[in-house]
């Protein structure tokens, strides 16, 4: 049977949650592979909204497996935190439905303070960060300190880590200015957290692979988008792990050959959080339309998104680094009522035309847009449900974008209900 990965195609925000629920429903285990409680995704189902950004997006879905992999980097409160607010808009969660890998590395609380005290130290360059911890974290793990789930099952165990972390931690306070850490304070906190943790640890490598082998579908669902990814975005304004979709088979435990089907989620137009270059942001009255229209606020900080034209550029640079088959194309209803609309097809860089995204931050500064316009159309595509319910002009715009990506479009969605998604090609199908 076909697994699936899912991914965001440009800097996030791009509506994974509910492609990634339409899709769970013919999955058997839905299974996140990186990031943190940094990003966001807001499912609608049946007019009740669910706010998600740790838990996988299959969760909501009675009779699958969601699975935390080694990926992830895990806040143990936030996690506890989650899982409560979903039991009270009665979502059941056990550990038949849910299974966090034991290799999992802990977000501390050192972490969210050490990532807030560095965006707001005096002269250094802000990156735009949630001030979660995500980052640290993921330093901690390349730095072969992280406190991991299995951690928490042994007390001795914990303490030496602990004190391994706490060596590098409390010397880069003293130079932030920060107290050192409440040694004590931690573990205790930590051993009071551990039982809410360690039901739902499992060796999720094994289970997977026997999953896979017995011919159930598996949906590998990211977080954040390529563009954000540690190697391939706009460095330094990135998250801190790989986002594109080889990080799937890392980030649970199996092997590149598991993946049948990468399908890039894509935004009808372009939006960013944060800090960083956007060559074909829009600083007037469309990226306003578009920002309202669109309700571009971040789930998880309700940072204003920054707005602009969709951008042909990046969406095929994305499409290239993580062998996107095809895409799910987010959010052309905002578009409706637009008069002209603008694709950026290439950028002008120092006076030469040029095809991607340079690598150098310097260069990517520098570059300015190169536009096409197509005709808007009036009509409403919002909840439509096939190609005749759209426009031609809609239509045009589609197609437009398949050339200038390289890639074809699989779904259509018009709207944030699960169903208002046109289907053109089953990533799942054999």
């Amino acid at each position: 049977m076909a697994n699936v990965v899912v991914v965001g195609a440009q800097w996030g925000d791009e509506g994974k949650g509910k492609i990634v629920d339409w899709l769970s429903e013919r999955a058997d285990v839905i299974a996140r592979f990186q990031g943190g409680h940094n990003a966001g995704h807001t499912l609608v189902i049946d007019g009740t909204v669910f706010k998600l950004s740790l838990l996988p997006s299959g969760i909501v879905r009675g009779g699958k497996l969601s699975v935390i992999g080694n990926g992830v980097v895990l806040d143990p409160w936030h996690l506890v935190k989650e899982i409560d607010g979903l039991r009270a808009q009665g979502v059941s969660i056990t550990p038949e439905s849910l299974m966090i890998a034991e290799n999992t590395p802990l977000i501390l609380p050192f972490h969210g303070e050490l990532d807030r005290a560095r965006e707001n130290a005096v002269g250094v360059a802000k990156i735009g960060t949630t001030g979660r911890g995500i980052g640290p974290a993921y330093e901690d793990k390349v730095g072969r300190r992280a406190i991991r789930v299995a951690d928490l099952a042994d007390p001795a165990t914990l303490e030496a880590r602990v004190d391994r972390a706490l060596v590098h931690h409390d010397a880069l306070r003293r130079g932030l200015g920060l107290d050192p850490v409440d040694r004590a304070g931690l573990i205790a906190a930590l051993t009071d957290i551990a039982p809410s943790v360690l039901e739902y640890a499992a060796p999720v490598w094994k289970v997977l692979n026997e999953q896979r082998k017995a011919g159930k579908r598996i949906l590998f669902e990211g977080a954040q988008g390529a563009l954000l990814d540690i190697d391939f975005g706009t460095y330094p304004f990135v998250t801190s792990s790989n986002v594109i979709a080889g990080q799937a088979a890392t980030g649970v435990g199996l092997g590149p050959g598991a993946i049948d089907f990468v399908l890039g989620i894509v935004k009808a137009y372009t939006t960013r959080v944060g800090e960083g270059p956007f060559p074909a942001e829009l600083h007037d009255a469309d990226g306003e339309r578009l920002g309202q229209r669109g309700h571009e606020f971040g789930t998880v900080t309700g940072r204003k998104r920054r707005c602009g034209w969709f951008d042909a550029v990046l969406v095929r640079q994305t499409c290239a680094t993580s062998g996107v088959n095809g895409i799910a194309l987010t959010k052309l209803d905002v578009l409706d009522g637009f008069e002209t609309l603008k694709i950026c097809t290439g950028y002008e860089l120092d006076g030469e035309k040029i095809d991607h995204l340079p690598t150098a931050a310097n260069h990517q500064a520098r570059c300015v847009p190169i536009y096409e316009e197509m005709p808007g159309w009036s009509e409403s595509t919002e909840g439509a449900r096939s190609w005749a319910d759209l426009p031609a002009a809609a239509i045009k715009y589609v197609r437009r974008i398949e050339e200038l990506i390289d890639c074809p479009v699989a779904l259509l969605s018009t709207s944030p209900e699960r169903e208002d998604t046109i289907l053109v090609t089953d990533p799942f199908a054999d």
